[in-house]
């Protein structure tokens, strides 16, 4: 039943596969909820969200409300005349807004849940050291990540994942489960299961704090905090080289475990190896980007930046 009139919100390149793969089966999406144009850059040029960009190159009706809440937006959203929307990576909706169409509002989250519920779900599984993860599609209610299970479909975490190929994985996997989910309402056989009110695991925005290295923490703690923010936003760290300290985005890296003398976050370099000591081992740093400079490996830092004997990682 694939005239059911359909309302997706979302703003991310990770809404805009969802979206794409639902315009290219064929499925009645009548309207776009995006964020509103924002300026960005050093000329504050207006920059439009990926959802409203891969909006426009299919001719759909694009709606960018600067406040859920406002009558004008209610009413533009009721002329849509949905009988359902889907929520991909957007805003916390008033419960107006997700009460609206006759089969509710559902809302694809990147996780199992109950687990790691909030704004940051694929990194976290990843910083803490998961093997597994996958996506959930569940009826929005008025909490955040709360509502009645509809599906949930896991996928394994590789031992070398980062949250760039898993955003990926999860990306595609959520396009399938968000139509059969879909399918499953229009037919009128969706079943729920209530989630059970605490999670273990939650997964809160990633600040300055809870993104810098803590080199004396644990070998496997370090390396999936850094895979769990390559490439995005990214784990960051205070290098201190002779007088100089420099703040360093760190991506590409590689675990040694072994025993040694140094001290931790003491940095061991060659014409060709960077490596931090740290409990149990060390990180080989493969990608890096320090302040002010472009992201390179680190053969391209090592031949023009000269580390101090006692250079080391803050």
């Amino acid at each position: 039943m694939k005239d059911i009139r359909i309302v997706f919100m979302g703003t991310p390149d990770f809404a805009v596969t969802i979206l794409k793969h639902l315009v290219d089966n064929k499925y009645n999406v009548v309207g776009v909820i995006t964020a509103p144009d924002k300026p960005a850059g050093r000329g504050r040029k207006l920059n439009e969200s990926d959802v409203k960009k891969y909006a426009l190159s299919k001719n759909l009706t694009i709606l960018q409300p600067t406040n859920l809440k406002n009558e004008e937006f209610h009413q533009e959203l009721k002329a849509l005349k949905a009988d359902l929307q889907i929520v991909v990576a957007f805003r916390m909706l008033p419960e107006m807004v997700w009460k609206m169409p006759k089969f509710g509002t559902f809302n694809l989250h990147a996780s199992l849940l109950p687990q790691y519920r909030g704004a940051a779900p694929i990194h976290w599984a990843i910083i803490n050291g998961e093997t597994k993860t996958g996506v959930s599609t569940f009826f929005i209610d008025d909490k955040i990540d709360t509502g009645a299970i509809i599906l949930q479909e896991e996928i394994t975490i590789a031992i070398d994942e980062t949250v760039g190929t898993l955003h990926d994985k999860l990306m595609f996997l959520g396009a399938n489960l968000v139509a059969k989910t879909i399918d499953l309402i229009s037919d009128g056989n969706v079943t729920t299961k209530k989630q059970p009110a605490l999670e273990e695991k939650s997964a809160p925005k990633l600040d300055p704090e809870n993104t810098k290295i803590n080199w004396n923490d644990s070998l496997e703690n370090i390396y999936n905090k850094i895979r769990g923010l390559n490439p995005f936003p990214s784990a960051w760290t205070i290098i201190k080289n002779n007088d100089e300290e420099i703040s360093a985005k760190i991506y590409a890296i590689q675990k040694e475990i072994c025993e040694h003398q140094y001290s931790l976050g003491k940095i061991i370099t060659t014409k060709k190896e960077m490596k931090v000591a740290v409990n149990n081992g060390f990180i080989i740093i493969d990608e890096i980007k320090l302040s002010g400079k472009k992201k390179m490996d680190v053969k391209s830092l090592l031949n023009g930046y000269p580390f101090s004997t006692d250079a080391k990682m803050l």
